[in-house]
């Protein structure tokens, strides 16, 4: 496999390094900064990852958007997600290349052992919510529907740009999409850890999202 490590990123710049560095040992990297006011970039120059910058804020599906789109310049065929604020350990990466050899897209759950404590309460309760709604539109038996950390061939990769959404729907649109493609996925069981920073998710960004998913799911209802 000739893998790349795609981390989008918004003022990451206490954690940027360290999973940067640990994601090198499993392929190439690429960093897209959406738009940080911290060190984010520098930090991450330091080291051998390729690191892009978005001049605003633009959304973290068009960070994926950007990084994709770089990516596909040169001869990768294995893309790696993960975020960039230390919630994902890059030396997990080896069980998404494995089980890649069988799928097309492989997404790491953080519920597939059961329920998440550490999880703050308000992002469980959403997650349980549009993860049920995603698996009916969808029919996939998902577990973790917003998990960050995915893995996809690069047919998969190539059709994530043609996704309508930039921002926190992108995620979810994709799996919506690749429903009714014939794409075949996965989940491997991944710990997360949840740290001390400030969570750019507010209650409002919750509140509209849950009403996205909610709209189309009445939307396959009706279809």
């Amino acid at each position: 496999m000739n893998v790349v490590i795609i981390i989008p990123v918004f003022n990451e710049e206490k954690y940027i390094k360290d999973v940067a560095k640990k994601s090198l040992e499993y392929g190439d990297v690429i960093v897209v900064d959406d738009g940080s006011s911290d060190k984010t970039s520098e930090n991450a120059r330091s080291l051998e990852a390729k690191v892009i910058v978005h001049q605003s804020n633009k959304g973290k599906g068009a960070a994926i958007k950007t990084g994709i789109q770089e990516a596909l310049k040169y001869s990768y065929d294995t893309f790696i997600f993960l975020d960039g604020d230390g919630q994902h350990d890059p030396n997990l990466i080896p069980k998404f290349l494995e089980k890649l050899e069988i799928a097309d897209i492989v997404i790491g759950s953080r519920f597939l052992k059961g329920e998440l404590k550490s999880m703050p309460l308000q992002r469980r309760l959403s997650n349980q919510i549009t993860t049920k709604l995603i698996s009916f539109i969808s029919k996939y038996p998902l577990t973790d529907s917003q998990s960050g950390f995915r893995g996809v061939s690069k047919k998969v990769a190539e059709n994530f740009l043609n996704s309508r959404y930039d921002d926190y729907r992108f995620e979810s649109d994709v799996l919506i999409n690749f429903s009714s493609n014939q794409v075949k996925l996965c989940e491997v069981s991944i710990p997360t850890r949840y740290n001390d920073e400030v969570s750019h998710i507010t209650n409002t960004h919750t509140i509209k999202y849950i009403l996205f998913i909610s709209k189309e799911a009445v939307k396959h209802i009706i279809s």
